[in-house]
């Protein structure tokens, strides 16, 4: 015959891993990881938005021809 587990039990083990697995997936913010501090993970949140714009710029200039010069003269134009 099973034995029957109390409500009391499955309690307590939902609780415990609560406790053990929220701090580790919430308590940290996005751009941190183990090892480095706020300012790291910040820094490198700005560059990786800082390229991920530059390489959006670039890709609108080669749809709109913007990227090549015009060959329309062979006279600089000041």
């Amino acid at each position: 015959m099973m034995k029957s587990i109390s409500a009391w039990k499955v309690m307590q083990v939902v609780v415990l891993c609560a406790l053990f697995f929220v701090p580790l997936g919430c308590s940290s913010r996005s751009y941190d990881q183990m090892g480095e501090t706020a300012a790291e993970g910040h820094r490198r949140h700005k560059r990786a938005l800082r390229i991920n714009h530059q390489e959006m710029m670039e890709d609108v200039d080669t749809f709109m021809l913007l990227d090549k010069p015009s060959k329309l003269t062979d006279k600089r134009i000041p």
